[in-house]
């Protein structure tokens, strides 16, 4: 696992691009995408860049159960809006939030992942340390599931709802070892919200109770903080 302290999310972005740029000349076909604050400013760098991406696919890693893709608070919105309006891939799959077919979605999205395997993931982290939406206690060896998503996550995904009540309470998520599968993961933290959590990722014991943990078994992550997400763990 490494680690790269930044100043801020414009040189992070900077530095998962040049990852971004390393592994499309290496032939990665498949691109995993997160959704939130974290992994904006790279999807600006890459909407800046002079990449064409019209050979590539790509999946993300949720979405909420109840909202559909026109819905602004929707992932699928998300992305639409920050990357593939202005930056198109040749296909981009995302989980459908239909409520009434979620269990048929989530065979078909594993078959999605199957067909496509992931070359680079993007991750954020929870402040509990879940990545995607696998919340404390996901098994490790967990494939894209229904979720019930913990209060800590709901109160803190509220700030982009007009209230708390808003806020879905399940999601559909790829699971530990969807994300695992990925040939290569990079990791955004940044804020002192996220210390605790990027500590017991990286200096922590491995367990499923910090879903990110799990991190530590994969081959090769790229962590990349800044100070204050990294102020827990020891120089």
């Amino acid at each position: 696992m490494k680690v790269i302290q930044v100043e801020n999310q414009i040189e992070g972005g900077k530095i998962a691009l040049d990852i971004l740029k390393e592994k499309l000349e290496n032939g990665a076909q498949t691109l995993g995408l997160a959704t939130g604050s974290s992994p904006l400013e790279f999807y600006k760098q890459i909407v800046e860049s002079d990449l064409d991406l019209s050979n590539i696919t790509s999946v993300n890693l949720d979405e909420y159960v109840g909202l559909d893709g026109d819905n602004p608070q929707s992932y699928r919105y998300f992305m639409q809006e920050n990357l593939f309006n202005q930056k198109p891939f040749k296909e981009s799959f995302l989980p459908r939030g239909d409520k009434e077919h979620a269990e048929e979605e989530i065979e078909h999205y594993n078959q999605i992942l199957a067909d496509h395997p992931v070359d680079l993931q993007i991750l954020g982290i929870g402040c509990n340390g879940h990545i995607g939406f696998n919340e404390p206690g996901t098994a490790f060896d967990s494939l894209t599931h229904l979720v019930g998503l913990d209060q800590s996550t709901i109160e803190a995904n509220a700030r982009f709802f007009d209230k708390i009540e808003d806020v879905p309470t399940q999601a559909i998520s790829m699971g530990i070892k969807n994300i695992l599968d990925a040939k290569s993961i990079v990791l955004f933290a940044y804020g002192e919200s996220k210390a605790e959590a990027i500590a017991g990722t990286v200096a922590g014991p491995v367990t499923e109770s910090l879903p990110a943990s799990s991190l530590q078994n994969h081959a090769d992550v790229t962590i990349i903080a800044d100070a204050e997400a990294l102020k827990l763990l020891e120089k």
